[in-house]
């Protein structure tokens, strides 16, 4: 009797402990105070002013550099105290920065802020320090902070320079007129889903041009969506591919997908690392089967998907690998168009990709392969197939991808020696594909038939067969599995 399992409906992951906690400090039209007079005092004094916070800089010997730059600010800005500071000074401040070379200096300076319960920095000097600044990417009202925890501060600013390069100088002003448009937008566009699609837009053009005006951007695509979207209560499902398991293999569509996602129902295979990249406050709610085993029925799992996108749901169904290789995704996306559904597929990498780039081949070598071929090892019973085309699969100028191989790919290999192709064909096996795990074995389709080469893999396997694969190196193992021909 066949055992089907409930989808398992899991809380986001556990972050990772932080070293500190990053946060965004409101502090315009806020006072704050800077004690120290040294050059290092410069930055920190512009960083506050830059936010429209009021500076009261205490320095009884400020340095050139300092003088200099307070003399560009107003006075209700950047004020400049030619004394030391006093305890009386940091009243009522939001935060307070110093800067001393002195360790008691420092202490008192950061002591006097704690016991006014004001968050204190004393630069270059942790021990007394509530908060840290860290390398910062601007593109207000877009702010990128980056810490190493002082572990680093070279790291940090080569991280910020990366980050610099990626990050449009313009989109700043994109932000911006997203902020005034977004109370206009649910007039022109009611419906939840479809202003989701505007928002995926307007990020694609934010991020693809500086030189176009936003303002008549986000009019002309809201009117476009308005017009020619269909407006009604659904949300969708998006049908991704996970790829094998590294999450650097998932395309930057995908990653959007997830990032956007209301719920992702997801395959057991699909590596932690992936969901990982998902929005933390995403649902995650796993169903399919590891093997041949217990699973969620497809029909179950086609009614949880429409269900959940007809309360309005942006549902990902994340599968591994590409949803059209052996992913079933012909049947789950014909019964969303049945229900209304919108449903849309964003393509992920196939496991016989990367394991071609896992073995460092070509799986179209144009001496040895002129076409590929993709089939199931398994039936629903776990067992080779019997409705498979052995004539073409034993086609000597073809590369054959044989995925779930790892119970039946003897018996294959028997069935196309029979068939006539040559017993030396290289065979390649891989397990776990792109992942800490993957276990690479080369043999011959003589010595898996013959029993002399044993496959002792666990976890996904896939076998590649053809002259492609490059030279075989059998193993020498017992090899206790039955071979069944496939009648002719």
């Amino acid at each position: 009797m066949t055992r089907y399992r409930k989808p398992s409906e899991k809380r986001p992951a556990r972050l990772e402990p932080l070293a500190k906690l990053p946060i965004f400090l409101a502090l315009e039209g806020k006072r704050t105070v800077v004690a120290g007079g040294g050059e290092a005092s410069v930055w920190k004094i512009e960083l506050l002013a830059a936010t429209g916070a009021s500076v009261e800089v205490f320095a009884e010997d400020p340095c050139a550099e300092l003088i200099k730059l307070i003399a560009t600010y107003e006075e209700s800005a950047v004020r400049l105290w030619r004394r030391i500071w006093v305890a009386a000074d940091l009243e009522n401040a939001a935060i307070a920065v110093g800067n001393f070379s002195d360790d008691a200096e420092a202490s008192a300076f950061s002591k006097t802020a704690r016991e006014f319960h004001i968050p204190v920095n004393v630069i270059d000097r942790p021990a007394y320090c509530d908060f840290q600044f860290g390398a910062i990417v601007n593109r207000s009202p877009v702010l990128v902070a980056i810490s190493t925890n002082g572990a680093a501060p070279v790291l940090g600013q080569a991280i910020r320079r990366r980050i610099e390069a990626s990050l449009p100088t313009g989109l700043g002003a994109w932000a911006n007129v997203a902020l005034s448009f977004r109370a206009r937008l649910a007039k022109i566009i009611p419906v939840k889903a479809n202003r989701r699609r505007f928002w995926e837009a307007f990020v694609d053009r934010a991020f693809s041009s500086d030189r176009r005006d936003p303002q008549q951007e986000l009019e002309r695509l809201a009117a476009e969506i308005a017009r020619q979207e269909p407006l009604n209560k659904n949300g969708e499902v998006v049908l991704v591919g996970a790829g094998p398991g590294d999450p650097e293999l998932l395309t930057l569509k995908a990653v959007r997908a997830l990032q956007s996602a209301d719920v992702i129902v997801h395959d057991r295979l699909v590596t932690p690392g992936v969901l990982e990249l998902a929005r933390r406050e995403a649902r995650r709610i796993e169903v399919g089967k590891r093997g041949h085993g217990a699973a969620c029925r497809q029909d179950e799992i086609n009614d949880l998907v429409i269900g959940l996108a007809r309360e309005g749901q942006r549902v990902v169904r994340l599968k591994g690998g590409d949803p059209s290789i052996f992913g079933r995704a012909g049947e789950e996306i014909a019964a969303c168009k049945e229900a209304g559904i919108a449903v849309h597929v964003v393509p992920g990498v196939t496991t016989a990709l990367a394991a071609a780039a896992a073995l460092n081949i070509s799986l179209t070598h144009r001496d040895h392969a002129q076409r590929v071929q993709f089939v199931t090892g398994q039936d629903r019973d776990g067992q080779l197939p019997p409705e498979l085309d052995l004539d073409a699969l034993s086609d000597p100028n073809a590369t054959t991808c044989v995925y779930m191989a790892g119970r039946t790919i003897a018996d294959l290999a028997y069935n196309l020696i029979a068939r006539g192709l040559v017993r030396e064909t290289p065979i390649a096996l891989v397990a776990n594909v792109s992942r800490p795990d993957e276990r690479v074995e080369r043999s011959t389709l003589d010595a898996l038939a013959s029993g002399v080469a044993a496959l002792s893999m666990t976890g996904p396997v896939i076998a590649l067969i053809g002259n492609s694969i490059g030279t075989a190196d059998a193993k020498r193992i017992a090899l206790a599995v039955s071979r069944t021909p496939i009648a002719a």
